[in-house]
């Protein structure tokens, strides 16, 4: 395989007060539970200042803008506007926030994002609260060059920039490492305010790193955690009994105006191989049914109503292959899923069915202790509940996701033509453990994601299945519509959320 050779950097920095809390608390990624009994697992969350109360944070980042549309490289300069359509986004968002209560908005005082903010924020009382530190990535030089103009311009140090980001130096500065500094600090004023409920509108690369910083990730995590135009992540906070910092987590990532299956790119690099991770819908409870285990739950009508909304979101892409996990609830998921894409090029006189693998696999299915826990909370799943798991029961099941994720990976060609998409169907459990997969972090993290039954999860994988994947979007509910749970709504006690 053929080396990039990259232009030398200077010297790096000193470390900044925020990296060196971040270095001291990011620790070892470990690849097994094996290698988690040899080293200090690290904690979501170690990095942040401590909270007297429960506290939900949503993040957005504006609505497209006038670079955007151009392919110009925008970084913390104010001279682009929010296009029509990128003003017809942030309507969208409006609209979808617009029965979630907020105490607070800060915002990026950049133009496109301060434009965004203001469409969301009509009809509420409180003034928007500026932060500078919320502004974009400053990417000095390169701010206003068309992206094939860096590449002319700047040949290795531009190819820099698209592969080792995190490392890139110019102008005498690390851009995305002033970056990530810059997020720990907002951090501190964010958890600060009093509200229970904050709004956040700002920017792709900024967004990122709030998401990342707050999780413990480092600036290797850059391109990795997809930020779409107005699209929404939540994070929850809750303080930790006894004091220290707060338990986060993140609640969705991504969640967008448009489908998350549309055809595009991720994190400006075309791909064409996708691993979803579909969410079996809700299930009957236990008191029910009669006969068998936990695992031999059927769905419920909101769960049958759950597989077809999903269905019908998958119904943009063609689907090559289903893996689903053995219990019936993921079979029916599955079979919902299989049946509307063999039909969806029978509309037609000249009618071709399509053809749509599907098979069980077993490394998908959960123990029964798992969906009964989940029963225990009622309709409202609290975000973070995998911790409250015995670990030796998450032992077994992070050693069983191993298998489950390689699996997954193996249904992906290794070229640069093939087109894939891959489903994966299985309790919400067995999928936050492969987002940890994907994601190179240890099972302590399982409780740092939250999934909802219907929901579907996004990983693309522009550099082949080698490679770390994207997250495109986590928990993404929007297809579900009515039978979805609201971006803020609180547990049922309104305690904490």
């Amino acid at each position: 395989m053929a080396l990039l050779v990259l232009a030398p950097s200077p010297p790096a920095p000193p470390p900044s007060p925020a990296a060196l809390r971040r270095s001291a608390v990011t620790g070892i990624r470990c690849s097994s539970v094996q290698d988690l009994e040899r080293s200090p697992a690290p904690r979501p969350g170690a990095s942040l200042p401590l909270l007297r109360a429960a506290k939900r944070v949503v993040l957005v980042r504006h609505g497209q803008s006038t670079w955007n549309a151009e392919g110009r490289i925008q970084g913390s300069s104010d001279i682009s506007v929010l296009t029509p359509k990128g003003e017809s986004q942030a309507e969208t968002s409006r609209q979808m926030l617009l029965s979630d209560s907020f105490d607070a908005c800060f915002t990026s005082p950049l133009a496109r994002s301060r434009r965004t903010a203001e469409i969301i924020w009509e009809g509420r009382d409180d003034e928007l609260i500026p932060d500078p530190d919320l502004r974009e990535i400053d990417l000095y030089s390169f701010q206003g060059l068309l992206k094939h103009e860096g590449k002319e311009r700047y040949g290795v140090l531009y190819k820099q920039w698209q592969k080792n980001a995190a490392n890139f130096s110019i102008d005498g500065h690390y851009p995305v490492r002033e970056l990530w500094d810059r997020a720990q600090s907002c951090w501190e004023r964010i958890l600060a305010h009093e509200g229970k409920s904050v709004l956040v509108v700002a920017h792709n690369a900024v967004n990122q790193a709030l998401v990342a910083t707050s999780l413990g990730l480092g600036a290797e995590y850059f391109r990795i955690l997809l930020q779409s135009n107005c699209g929404a992540s939540v994070l929850d906070f809750t303080p930790q009994t006894g004091g220290g910092p707060p338990n986060v987590c993140l609640n969705r990532l991504n969640q967008t105006p448009n489908s998350p299956v549309a055809a595009g790119s991720s994190g400006g690099r075309k791909t064409s191989k996708r691993i979803i991770l579909a969410c079996q819908g809700t299930t009957q409870s236990s008191s029910e049914i009669s006969l068998g285990g936990v695992g031999y739950v059927p769905l419920n009508m909101l769960g049958t109503i759950q597989s077809q909304k999903t269905a019908e979101l998958l119904l943009d892409l063609k689907v090559n292959n289903i893996l689903c996990s053995p219990q019936i609830a993921a079979v029916d998921t599955a079979t919902a899923i299989c049946e509307v894409q063999e039909a969806a090029d029978c509309l037609g006189a000249d009618c071709v069915p399509r053809y749509v693998e599907m098979k069980n696999l077993l490394e998908l299915e959960i123990e029964d202790v798992f969906q009964a826990k989940q029963k225990s909370f009622g309709n409202i799943v609290q975000a973070g509940w995998m911790g409250s798991m015995e670990y030796k029961t998450l032992e077994r099941l992070w050693a069983q996701s191993k298998h489950a994720w390689q699996a997954l990976l193996n249904e992906l060609p290794d070229d640069s033509e093939s087109d894939r998409v891959v489903v994966a169907v299985g309790h919400p459990t067995i999928h936050l453990a492969l987002i940890c997969r994907c994601l190179d972090l240890p099972v302590e993290y399982m409780s740092a994601f939250h999934l909802d039954d219907g929901s579907i999860s996004v990983i693309d994988f522009p550099d082949g299945p080698k490679r770390r994947g994207i997250v495109r979007c986590t928990n993404y509910t929007a297809h579900l519509g009515r039978w979805s749970i609201p971006i803020t709504l609180p547990t049922e006690n309104d305690e904490e959320f």
